[in-house]
């Protein structure tokens, strides 16, 4: 073997030896990075946790700091949502031992509304009862009976609640019997609205709209006295 060719063959070696480290090399990272892709292996960077929800303001205390609903009586006066009005009269409701209170108000318009006070339970176990005020506009019933499901009015979806018949005692003007029973039947919508439906036994159904009143919003002057929580107004 003459050294010419001796050398060619030391670099041919040498070039394999390369190449094959190289080719080693790769491979070897390559398996690295797809175990590192493997998944429930791969390290997320961590997730920052959404802000929490700010604390809902106190309101305050019925009675307290505001006037109480359930001491409004037949003859006060009222100022709701703006809206001076007179008590003309009051329902006394009861069913299956659930008691509430619907007042007759005159505003000075062509038709009565009326303000229910009920008192209800907690929506789950340890939860204290709630104060529910709502403020009822008629609307037309256009010989509509309320069904046990959903019902369309107005373009709102209504789904059903609570529904019976509750006995009832009347004071004051009220356009009802001293005493007698009362079918209803409750919905409410999606975006909390509520619709109504009510009838004296063996008369056609009425119906109405409403929405919670916040707390606080009503203001109460009692018949012969000055608003409780503000200054007396002249109608």
């Amino acid at each position: 073997m003459t050294p010419a060719v001796a050398v060619i063959l030391g670099l041919s070696v040498i070039t394999v030896v390369l190449l094959l480290g190289a080719f080693y090399a790769t491979t070897r990272q390559d398996r690295r990075t797809r175990e590192a892709e493997v998944p429930g292996e791969k390290t997320s960077p961590p997730v920052e946790a959404e802000p929490s929800p700010p604390p809902v303001p106190d309101t305050g205390h019925v009675g307290i700091d505001y006037p109480d609903p359930r001491t409004i009586r037949v003859g006060d006066t009222i100022d709701c949502q703006g809206t001076r009005a007179r008590v003309l009269g009051a329902l006394y409701l009861s069913c299956q031992g659930v008691q509430w209170t619907e007042h007759l108000l005159d505003d000075g318009s062509r038709r009565h509304r009326w303000l229910s006070i009920e008192t209800r339970p907690g929506r789950s176990p340890g939860e204290v009862p709630h104060l529910e005020v709502l403020l009822w506009t008629p609307v037309p019933a256009e010989g509509m009976i309320p069904a046990k499901t959903m019902i369309i009015v107005e373009g709102v979806e209504f789904f059903p609640g609570d529904r019976g018949t509750a006995a009832f005692r009347s004071e004051g003007f009220t356009g009802m019997p001293d005493r007698g029973l009362l079918d209803f039947a409750d919905y409410r919508a999606a975006d909390g609205r509520l619709l109504s439906f009510e009838r004296l036994q063996g008369e056609p159904w009425s119906s109405s709209y409403a929405q919670p009143l916040p707390p606080g919003s009503i203001t109460i002057e009692k018949k012969g006295e000055g608003a409780a929580g503000s200054s007396p107004r002249t109608p």
